[in-house]
């Protein structure tokens, strides 16, 4: 059985000082509260997973933008096996890969699973140090890109570098750093 997937986590910076960070119902609440009593300028909001920028809607009584993998789209849900959370999609292959597809145990669909599990199972650690890495450079690019050593930190993160991206982080604002060591920790697990 897979395991519960974590709430997601938001963190919210007011120029480089991070002034909210947790659940998403959590940082909603708390960027309402400071709403109210500062009229600055609006923080930047940071999906604590991919490190991509989001926008809410911090109106009283407003639903912000739905959490991440979320879907209300009914003609997605409509097609496949919706209750065991199955949706259609088109996939291009040359004849030759539906010839072997279809002469595989169970058919196409069945091949293409097992084959997608199975990649997923082999380059799992490949793919946490791809994801953090590009999730690492998505926040450093909006918040940190007019910093000094911006592009040499960028160039070092993704050669997997990380005493030298270390280094060129290192005089850059408290709580920016402390994120990009949060959101780059998995890129680092194998060097």
């Amino acid at each position: 059985m897979p395991s519960p997937t974590p709430e997601p986590t938001l963190s919210a910076f007011a120029g480089f000082r991070r002034i909210a960070s947790g659940p998403r119902p959590e940082v909603i609440a708390r960027l309402r509260e400071i709403e109210q009593a500062d009229n600055g300028a609006p923080p930047l909001v940071f999906d604590d997973l991919t490190g991509e920028r989001l926008d809410l809607d911090l109106r009283a009584g407003a639903e912000s933008a739905p959490a991440p993998g979320h879907c209300d789209d009914p003609v997605a849900r409509g097609v496949g096996r919706p209750k065991l959370g199955v949706v259609a999609r088109e996939v291009t292959l040359l004849p030759r890969h539906w010839d072997w597809l279809n002469r595989q145990p169970g058919g196409a669909s069945v091949a293409l699973r097992k084959l997608v599990d199975e990649a997923r199972h082999v380059h799992a650690d490949r793919d946490a140090q791809r994801a953090a890495r590009e999730a690492a450079y998505r926040f450093m690019t909006a918040i940190a890109g007019d910093l000094p050593g911006f592009e040499e930190a960028a160039r070092a993160l993704f050669a997997g570098e990380r005493a030298r991206f270390g280094d060129l982080i290192a005089a850059w604002p408290e709580d920016v750093v402390e994120q990009l060591r949060r959101l780059s920790a998995p890129a680092w697990s194998q060097a």
